[in-house]
């Protein structure tokens, strides 16, 4: 597995597109300053640029670069969510690409408790792009053989593994204001 992982982070830091397991589904990731990389993952889900993408990261010094992170009690209420399938929208630093804040001051992210997608973001030393790996509209996947038939040559790479057993994606909560953006 470690080969692999290894392998999976080469391609991502060399500007790769790769597929990998998350808590519910396989997510396309590539590294969030990768304007070229990220293109190329809006490309492959026919996805707007201006919905903006989640990031995730094995801690929270992986996310730091990417947000602001909010004042009491909103910190405590996301820390003591993480690691953990909970991703909360915070304050976008300064820099941080359109493409991935959707052209609004905010950022999507999330302190990954799946072991390989943690063990991927330690490895290529950065947050990941983490969007499903499916085409918008298309049935998330979860199965790994299904994703080679529909994506399999428009990724760099396929990190197979196991999913993490939830049912459905993360719940997206602003820290903000407390509001659920998606269930």
């Amino acid at each position: 597995m470690r080969i692999r992982v290894v392998r999976a982070a080469r391609i991502v830091r060399d500007g790769g597109v790769i597929a990998y397991p998350t808590e519910a589904v396989y997510g396309l990731g590539c590294l969030p300053r990768d304007e070229r990389a990220v293109r190329r993952v809006l490309a492959i889900k026919r996805r707007s640029w201006r919905k903006g993408l989640v990031l995730i990261g094995a801690d929270i010094e992986q996310l730091a670069p990417y947000v602001v992170l909010p004042p009491e009690p909103q910190l405590s209420a996301v820390l003591a969510s993480w690691p953990g399938p909970h991703t909360w929208v915070l304050d976008a630093r300064a820099g941080v690409p359109r493409s991935i804040t959707g052209a609004r001051r905010s950022v999507a992210v999330r302190v990954t408790a799946h072991p390989l997608a943690a063990a991927l973001c330690r490895a290529v030393g950065d947050a990941l792009v983490s969007t499903s790996a499916n085409v918008s509209r298309r049935p998330p996947h979860k199965s790994v053989l299904r994703l080679r038939r529909e994506l399999g040559r428009r990724v760099d790479y396929v990190l197979a593994g196991p999913l993490g057993g939830l049912a459905r994606p993360t719940v997206i909560r602003d820290a903000r204001s407390g509001r659920l953006v998606r269930p």
